[in-house]
């Protein structure tokens, strides 16, 4: 690691007949692409403003809070300190997307003190990373200020000119909309926006959009603003005025108004804004990351990223339910059906999965509890330990222990959170008796203590506490519904995926999701991290379980392949039905080779709300996995395999949309071709409308050489 001081520009800028001075500091990216400016001007205001390759990213925008306790706004202050210096080092990720990660920033300090008396006192840090930068407040232990109330932090983010933005709504409790591509003037949350099949949802203002959020400018910038090292805080939300294209920070309030109570010394997460002219740096980038402490877990052996099938799939397609009397909950299905928790179905999931090398079950509705709750705001639900009489907690957990499986365990909370908090140690027990080792959360509904939202600094608090206790308890966490993560995953390694996104699932049972929502993800929801997307849906169209239905996934079935490489997670579910798959073994032969944890990625071409092209390298293997995904549009492309080991050849298993496929006509046409192919080969792909193209590259064996031809 290398730390050392570093020089900054500092200038000041005398004007006449004045009592201050206008002070402006410079530093630059190790590389030199990116130049951040800070100037506490003549009125005290502290602004930013930033640039790559001499052309502005941001123009210049200010920095601020409003205090409910003290009541006073902090935004006029007088710069007492300035310290700058430089960070170079290599950190090794538990699991991740890359063996190891390069930390490489300048860093500027500014000591500032508030300019209207009161006295206090507060430190701006900002990290200039060769692909963007991070900034924070820090409230060091002081006599001015010791407890204090946050009614909303202004800090701007002004843009200079009126942007192609990919934009959900600003809301204080769900995240699961369906993505818009409009200019920043387009930017209309009003109602909601269009997903109005989410249960808990809370519209405040219609010029509010949520982070991650992407956009482009005319000239070819790529702009991603989101956060980092999100915790004892709330989420923060944007709220643009179209008149000067200039978003501005809003905190999720809690139940009586206020956005945070903080107690020095205290910091809030950092402000991102990643740039580049090129949209695959965006995906490349691991700024985040980086803003995010190292592992507080010291023993992080336990920690083993996998696949799983599971009871989940055929809920939603209304095959079972997750209540026991056969009720299905929610509004996807009114007759009464089978429940699928029941011990003889969860034991062929359990064979599936053994028998095809899938390392554990998920399993939903196997507690009591979820008869009345969905819809009612109900304090008391579960309690995570009392299973249904069809199923067999100690029965199962020993068949799937000699069957080589684990148990995933599922804790929906109801939103009841305070009745979860109680519990946690209890049902943790109760896993680890049983030999679960690994749980998925959920948070549906409005959240209790009433009046919290999801996203606001109470529930922050919480998920954090999760990730500690069972961590604690050596259990690893999947949660749903929650605040979008900001790169946690680091702190805590246990914390494996979120959902916090418009998941799979919607398209079995509503408008579903848009053929370029997986290609607006990367840009936006995973680059805080992982998602529990449930990809390998092979059935694509919902009336084969009830002719009546409608809906559908919206890509092609080699498309749903290719997410495992696209959507990035240490832990993927193979979603659908076990007979689904037993009829296209040839296509799940993929899910079953593709890895979940890798040593190297690649992002080879990338445009949002268009196309993606990722290759990854397994961990550990001389393995590499390639996946291509479309919008709406065909595509064709020209794919180098350079990235592959010199001097080795490989066996290319190509999945590959027929040519009469689309996503809406023959979605499940595919093609499954092999060749022998090397770091000298270019490949070409063709994707069908909602398509995509999956290719397993393994190293080639002499009888492999003998029994497949060269790709011309």
């Amino acid at each position: 690691m290398l730390f050392k001081k570093l020089p900054v520009i500092f200038c000041t800028v005398l004007f006449l007949n004045t009592t201050y001075a206008d002070q402006s500091v410079v530093i630059r990216s190790p590389d030199g692409n990116i130049r951040l400016s800070v100037n506490n001007k003549n009125d005290g205001s502290v602004v930013y403003d930033l640039s790559f390759k001499n052309r502005t990213v941001i123009a210049p925008s200010q920095l601020g809070f409003a205090f409910k306790l003290p009541e006073l706004s902090l935004n006029r202050f007088d710069i007492i300190t300035i310290d700058s210096s430089s960070t170079d080092e290599t950190w090794r990720p538990v699991w991740g997307e890359l063996s190891s990660i390069r930390n490489h920033y300048k860093q500027l300090v500014l000591q500032v003190r508030d300019r209207t008396g009161s006295g206090i006192m507060l430190k701006i840090v900002f990290r200039v990373f060769n692909d963007g930068i991070g900034f924070r407040y820090e409230f060091p232990k002081q006599d001015k200020l010791n407890y204090f109330v946050i009614a909303d932090e202004f800090t701007q983010f002004a843009m200079t000119g009126d942007h192609k933005t990919f934009w959900i709504p600003g809301d204080y409790d769900t995240n699961e909309f369906a993505y818009y591509t409009t200019r920043i003037s387009g930017i209309d949350a009003t109602g909601g926006g269009k997903a109005q099949e989410i249960s808990a949802k809370t519209f405040y203002d219609k010029n509010a959009a949520q982070t991650p959020l992407m956009m482009k400018t005319d000239d070819g910038l790529y702009i991603n603003i989101h956060e980092a090292a999100l915790v004892n805080y709330p989420a923060m939300n944007l709220i643009i005025d179209k008149s000067t294209n200039t978003f501005r920070s809003h905190l999720v309030p809690d139940a009586v108004g206020n956005a945070a109570y903080l107690q020095a010394p205290a910091v809030t997460p950092w402000r991102t804004i990643i740039t580049s002219d090129k949209a695959t740096d965006i995906l490349a980038s691991k700024t985040i990351l980086n803003l995010n402490e190292p592992s507080k877990i010291k023993d992080v052996s336990w920690i083993k990223p996998e696949k799983f099938v599971g009871v989940w799939w055929e809920m939603h397609v209304g095959k079972s339910s997750w209540d026991y009397s056969g009720g299905q909950v929610g509004s996807q299905q009114a007759t009464r059906v089978p429940h699928g928790a029941n011990t003889a179905n969860v034991k062929r999931y359990i064979d599936f999965a053994s028998k095809n090398g899938i390392p554990a079950v998920l399993v939903e509705g196997w507690n009591t509890g979820w008869e009345d709750w969905f819809g009612n705001w109900k304090e008391d639900v579960f309690d995570f330990v009392t299973p249904y009489p069809d199923f067999d907690v100690k029965g199962l957990s020993a068949y799937a222990r000699s069957k080589g499986v684990k148990i995933i365990m599922h804790h929906e909370t109801s939103a009841s959170v305070t009745n979860y908090e109680r519990w946690m140690d209890t049902a943790y027990k109760f896993m680890k008796k049983y030999g679960y080792d690994a749980v998925k959360t959920g948070y549906v509904g409005r959240i209790i203590p009433r009046g919290e939202h999801h996203d606001g600094q109470w529930m922050i608090r919480h998920y954090v506490r999760v990730a500690q206790k069972t961590a604690n308890y050596h259990i690893m966490v999947d949660m749903h519904e929650p605040v979008r993560p900001t790169g946690l995953q680091r702190t805590y390694p246990n914390w494996l995926a979120c959902e916090a996104a418009r998941g799979n699932e919607f398209n079995a049972w509503s408008v579903g999701n848009a053929p370029d929502h997986e290609t607006i993800l990367p840009f936006t929801r995973l680059m805080g991290g992982p998602m529990d997307y449930t990809p390998g849906i092979f059935k694509i169209k919902m009336s084969y379980y009830n002719p009546e239905k409608k809906e559908q996934v919206h890509t092609t079935l080699t498309k749903q392949l290719a997410l495992y490489v696209t959507m990035y997670s240490p832990l993927q579910m193979a979603a659908d039905l076990p007979e689904n798959y037993e009829v296209h073994m040839d296509a799940f032969q993929f899910i079953k080779d593709v890895a979940v944890d890798w040593d190297d990625t690649r992002i080879l071409d990338a445009e949002p709300g268009d196309y993606v092209i990722i290759a990854r390298k397994a961990k550990g293997k001389a393995s590499w996995f390639l996946g291509a995904i479309t919008d709406e549009n065909a595509r064709n492309f020209t794919t180098s395999l350079d990235f592959l080991d010199p001097g080795k050849k490989y066996v290319a298993t190509i999945y590959h949309d027929a040519e009469n496929a689309s996503w809406n006509d023959n979605p499940e046409a595919y093609v499954i071709d092999k060749f022998i192919v090397d770091k000298a080969t270019s490949l070409q792909l063709k994707l069908a409308p909602g398509g995509g193209t999956a290719i397993s590259l393994l190293p080639a064996t002499a009888n492999d050489l003998k029994k497949f031809k060269e790709y011309r």
